[in-house]
């Protein structure tokens, strides 16, 4: 995309990235920090214009269309992420991978993936600021604040269409580390039960198992590792559902090791006290194919040091 700006109008040229886009939701992207309410009224005045001609709001952009954008205000964005913040700079280190059109980065448990609900900023806000050059960073799916691993972030909407098409299509392949109360039984290898979202007074989510109004869900299991009174298991989401596996393995009675929400504080007693203080809950790989380079690429997420850590004391416990 091309940008020339005068001082009364600026003019842009649409590249193959924001092909098939509504100028609508571009203009709303392009002009950050201007209300919809303006935008939509540029629009209906006409004074937006494509190709010299005027168009309506669901106008879809085609590849080298000149957009006028009459002068406007645009306000001041406050910098609400501080760029020398040390755990915002620590994100440099959790990339995993990196090119010109997607990262992959290793997503600190604690942090959310962004900002809202009382909090400033989140990973993707974060990210804007150390890639500032990068206009159109946007999450291809997202994680759990307190859960950790493979998050894809994509930097170009053409990528991005094309990720969340492997997501609907259910070709993108997501695995999942997690250390769960009991022995898991190896033949419980789907759980399908369906899923129901709630939303309480405080805000605060909730999911509950509901197999007649809940949405269908499926997840895979796997057996890792057993110790004396836990299992370490590989869950693989079919289904993207709110919480999914968190309330897929308390349902079946084997809660994750430190799960504020659906866990078991006897459990999570015991685990603190082998210095488990973080959910044990990791998106430790990730297969999809690259839109771009036109190959399959697998991503794997080291374990912190939590975590890693967790699993030395629980191996050496096994062993006495």
């Amino acid at each position: 995309m091309s940008e020339k700006t005068g001082l009364q109008v600026s003019f842009v040229t649409i590249n193959e990235d924001h092909l098939g886009q509504r100028i609508d939701n571009f203009l709303i992207t392009h002009l950050k920090g201007v209300p919809k309410s303006a935008i939509y009224k540029i629009l209906r005045k006409g004074e937006v214009r494509v190709n010299k001609k005027r168009i309506k709001p669901v106008y879809k952009l085609q590849l080298d269309d000149i957009i006028r954008i009459p002068p406007i205000k645009v306000a001041e964005r406050e910098e609400f992420v501080p760029s020398k913040l040390d755990k915002v700079t620590r994100l440099e280190d959790d990339i995993l991978f990196e090119d010109k059109y997607l990262i992959v980065i290793n997503k600190p448990s604690g942090m959310a993936v962004h900002g809202g609900s009382g909090l400033s900023y989140g990973l993707i806000e974060a990210l804007r600021v150390l890639r500032p050059e990068e206009r159109n960073l946007e999450l291809v799916h997202r994680l759990d604040r307190d859960t950790s691993g493979c998050l894809l972030i994509s930097k170009r909407r053409s990528v991005l269409t094309s990720l969340h098409e492997q997501l609907r299509e259910k070709t993108m392949e997501k695995n999942y580390w997690a250390l769960v109360d009991g022995q898991w039984d190896g033949k419980t290898k789907n759980v399908t039960e369906g899923l129901r979202k709630n939303t309480l007074k405080s805000g605060e989510r909730v999911v509950r198992v509901d197999n007649v109004e809940g949405k269908p869900s499926h997840t895979r299991f796997k057996v890792l590792e057993r110790f004396n009174e836990c299992s370490l298991v590989q869950a693989s989401p079919v289904t993207g559902r709110t919480h999914q596996i968190r309330v897929h393995t308390q349902c079946k009675g084997h809660p994750i090791a430190c799960d504020d929400k659906y866990g078991d504080q006897a459990f999570d007693a015991g685990m603190r006290k082998v210095g488990l203080n973080r959910l044990f809950l990791h998106a430790h790989d990730l297969s999809f194919y690259h839109p771009k380079n036109e190959t399959t690429m697998r991503v794997e997420a080291p374990l912190d040091k939590a975590l890693s850590n967790c699993l030395l004391k629980l191996r050496a416990a096994k062993g006495s």
